[in-house]
């Protein structure tokens, strides 16, 4: 006999609690156990049914059921939420997860999204994802220096590590001129080398005693060796332990490389399940972007492997802007740099902050657009640079 799924649904919108359970009746395993109009006096109930899964909508009295959403995940320690929301805003996105959604999913809902978010909670329920050793390994790329590649990462990772609250490694596998310690105002005690010379001492324990923890944060970082010597010592082989054994420990992993297609650099790419190619509004960064997707074809990457990162903007640019999508705060980046701190504590609320908190919403796999609210936040930010690709 099959496990069932015990699920409750909440939304105040009838027809739109019939879709859903009609959704729900094309997926196997799912047993509908409650339905509530409204937050206000499901919490208890739903305390006492002990559900796998909750199904709720918060475009009314959105923060009341917030605050529920807290309540239930602190109460229900393995029940997983679906937040639903006729919303796109990134901020609100950002507060349901940070609250405990594990998806979020905008209105009005797509059969195929949704179907696919309820079949991949249903398999962290039933055991078949390890939930808490899966991670993703995401590099920052470009072949050309000096257009934000390490500004990216940086950012990206911090705000992953906010986002999520999960462990999240941010390594510098640039050799020749790794800057991410700089960005970050870090002089930490171990690097790379130290870590591949004690590969076989390595597990949980000894990862997070050695890597450097910023702040009060889940973000941990990896130094590049402070000189040439120890970094040459380094092999591919090594690169390729070095990134299984962060997978087994850290839910997320940022890479930053050097410009070079170097083995070592291919290496990480190889074992990258996602890699940001970064480029600026330039016809010489454009044409290199055209040589990187050639070479990334006959490395055999697949298309959706790849996103490309329109970084930066300047208005003497051989491209103007209004070819590609709405710019990002290029000060506000000098700022962050200069005084070695994530963009988010410069300024909060400028665009490219934002931005970087709607990319790690996307990266983190808990945000699915509807195909018609994904048209329109494709006006801004990396919302509209980084596109997702059709499968072929």
């Amino acid at each position: 006999m099959s496990i069932k799924i015990d699920t409750v649904i909440i939304d105040s919108d009838a027809t739109s609690r019939e879709l859903i359970r009609t959704y729900l009746t094309k997926i196997e395993d799912i047993n509908v156990v409650g339905e509530f109009e409204d937050a206000v006096n499901s919490c208890v109930e739903i305390n006492e049914m002990h559900p796998n899964l909750v199904i709720v909508d918060i475009s009314q009295r959105t923060q009341f059921t917030l605050d529920m959403i807290v309540k239930l995940s602190k109460n229900l320690r393995n029940v997983k939420i679906i937040v639903l929301s006729y919303s796109t805003d990134s901020e609100l996105v950002i507060k349901s997860l940070r609250a405990g959604a594990r998806e979020y999913l905008v209105k009005p809902l797509i059969e195929n999204d949704f179907i696919q978010s309820v079949e991949k909670i249903k398999d962290l329920i039933l055991g078949n994802i390890n939930d808490t050793t899966k991670c993703k390994v995401i590099t920052t790329f470009s072949n050309k220096g000096g257009i934000g590649k390490t500004s990216i990462a940086t950012n990206l990772a911090f705000e992953i590590a906010n986002l999520t609250n999960e462990k999240v490694a941010l390594v510098d596998l640039n050799f020749q001129m790794g800057d991410v310690t700089t960005f970050l105002d870090l002089n930490p005690s171990f690097d790379t080398s130290y870590v591949v010379n004690n590969l076989e001492r390595i597990d949980e324990t000894f990862l997070l005693s050695t890597l450097e923890k910023y702040k009060d944060t889940s973000l941990y970082v990896l130094a590049d060796p402070p000189d040439l010597e120890q970094a040459e010592i380094i092999t591919s082989e090594n690169i390729t332990t070095l990134i299984n054994v962060l997978r087994s420990v850290f839910s997320y992993v940022v890479i930053d490389t050097t410009s070079s297609f170097d083995g070592k650099t291919i290496t990480a790419l190889d074992n990258s399940d996602l890699i940001l190619l970064v480029s600026i509004l330039n016809l010489p960064s454009v044409r290199n972007c055209q040589r990187c997707f050639d070479l990334f074809k006959r490395l055999g990457y697949q298309k959706d492997k790849i996103k490309l990162v329109i970084n930066r903007y300047m208005e003497n640019d051989e491209i103007k802007i209004e070819d590609v999508e709405e710019p990002n705060n290029y000060f506000t980046i000098i700022n962050a740099i200069n005084k070695g701190l994530p963009v988010s504590d410069i300024n909060h609320q400028s665009n490219i902050a934002k931005s970087f908190k709607e990319l790690a919403a996307l990266l983190s796999d808990n945000y699915t657009y509807s195909a018609q609210k994904q048209a329109k936040r494709e006006q801004t930010g990396f919302m509209g640079l980084f596109k997702k690709k059709e499968k072929k």
